[in-house]
């Protein structure tokens, strides 16, 4: 029987805090407003092979997408008092497309994770890991250039729901 091989190496991740002088609801709304839940029928058609039907669907929709998000301030009520924090995956499928086709590994963090948690003080910060800084461990010039736009595409849409 043979041991599977075991690679490891260290990247460097540039991390953003963008600070809201807003409060949690009203950030959340305006993120939600901005940014809108994809459909998940895309997925589905991709599924059944109706690619082109996809492919323009996918090419109607705007730089970014929710994919999902959790609640996660909703564990914190299993060590105590509960506290506004939801993480959401954010980002586009072509753009996905995009990396992938050049690098698999790409798939790891597409869509993007960002926090959006409520502070001490009540106002909201949202965090994420920049775009630029993750994908550019797979030293592609193909994936670095999708991955400029995408880094630009969130950080002017979280700003915006910050201010």
């Amino acid at each position: 029987m043979s041991k599977p091989i075991y690679e490891m190496k260290t990247i460097a991740v540039e991390h953003i805090t963008i600070r809201s002088n807003h409060s949690f609801a009203t950030v959340k709304t305006k993120l939600e407003n901005l940014i809108h839940r994809i459909d998940d029928g895309i997925f589905t058609l991709l599924r059944y092979g109706e690619t082109v039907r996809a492919l323009k669907e996918l090419e109607a929709l705007p730089a970014l997408s929710i994919f999902g998000f959790r609640d996660h301030g909703a564990l914190l009520g299993i060590a105590g008092p509960r506290r506004s924090s939801i993480q959401y995956d954010i980002g586009n499928p072509l753009t996905a497309s995009k990396m992938t086709r050049h690098d698999m590994s790409a798939g790891l963090y597409a869509p993007v994770r960002v926090l959006l948690r409520e502070d001490v003080n009540g106002t909201a910060s949202f965090e994420y890991d920049r775009p630029v800084s993750m994908f550019g461990q797979f030293a592609s010039p193909e994936v670095d250039l999708v991955a400029v736009q995408l880094d630009a595409d969130l950080r002017v849409v979280l700003e915006e729901a910050a201010s």
